[in-house]
């Protein structure tokens, strides 16, 4: 059950994530983003003192590391 949450938390995370920072991906991409926005956000955040508890803090935790994903790949690209 855990895997199948991660997997919708992070699909939303990747969509928000792409929406806000104007990027555009696939539904993998937009999961793949989430999941990995989930672990960036979490050691940023955690590294600041903010944690997130349920799914809503979930999304929220993923959706800033997904955007910090974004924007480390944008400085790569350049």
């Amino acid at each position: 059950m855990g895997f199948i949450v991660g997997v919708i938390v992070g699909g939303i995370a990747g969509w928000l994530a792409g929406q806000i920072m104007g990027s555009s991906f696939s539904m993998l991409g937009n999961i793949l983003l989430g999941v990995a926005g989930g672990f960036v956000g979490n050691i940023v955040l955690s590294a600041v003192g903010i944690h997130g508890s349920g799914m809503l803090g979930n999304i929220i935790v993923a959706v800033v590391g997904a955007c910090i994903c974004i924007f480390v790949m944008r400085l790569i690209q350049k």
